[in-house]
């Protein structure tokens, strides 16, 4: 997991979220696929540069991590 993302069952829920803050990596994600520019993203959840790039990577290690399985009818 990337150093600027936490997880703690005490803040929303165990959502994993961006270190120091409330914000649900989620969130960021949706924002983000709704249209909104990553500076927007940045502005309106106090968000830096490496915050972002966490979220990101993040994000991209899930994905690995994720795994499909086919089951025939």
């Amino acid at each position: 997991m990337p150093k600027g993302i936490t997880i703690n069952p005490e803040i929303q829920h165990g959502q994993p979220v961006v270190a120091g803050t409330r914000t649900p990596i989620v969130v960021i994600l949706s924002s983000l696929a709704s249209g909104m520019t990553k500076e927007e993203v940045m502005r309106d959840y106090d968000l830096t540069e490496e915050n972002m790039r966490d979220v990101m990577a993040y994000a991209a290690q899930t994905i690995e991590l994720e795994r499909t399985y086919f089951i025939s009818a």
